[in-house]
């Protein structure tokens, strides 16, 4: 069982950066593929980022080049980078976990997701 909780959220003008955390609860975290995930208002949750246990990363193609997943196993936390920032990226963000296997790019691919922090772009 492991526990997850976002920080990092808030409003940011178009072009700007954030960086999310994500820390996890309990003495295994190195052994969970991380990924992030965002859901907009009316829209379903969509992968954003994914980060395995060697570091291995994947990004979905809209963010590319603006947002970069990190982790650092040594404090039990995960991070999303998020620069040029646009209206578009205004979600909640949520970070989930998950021993491995497939769908690393799929709600379904995760067994742990923390509550989701808010990330708000204005134009």
């Amino acid at each position: 069982q492991v526990q997850l909780v976002e920080s990092g959220g808030g409003l940011v003008q178009a072009g700007g950066s954030l960086r999310l955390s994500c820390a996890a609860s309990g003495r295994t975290f190195s052994s969970y593929d991380m990924g992030w995930f965002r859901q907009a208002p009316g829209k379903e949750r969509e992968f954003v980022a994914a980060i395995s246990k060697s570091g291995s990363t994947y990004v979905t193609d809209s963010v590319k080049g603006r947002f970069t997943i990190s982790r650092d196993n040594a404090k039990n936390t995960v991070y999303l980078q998020m620069n040029s920032l646009k209206p578009d990226d205004t979600a909640v963000y949520y970070c989930a976990a998950r021993g491995g296997g497939a769908y690393r790019s799929t709600v379904r691919g995760y067994d742990y997701w923390g509550q989701g922090t808010q990330v708000t772009v204005s134009s």
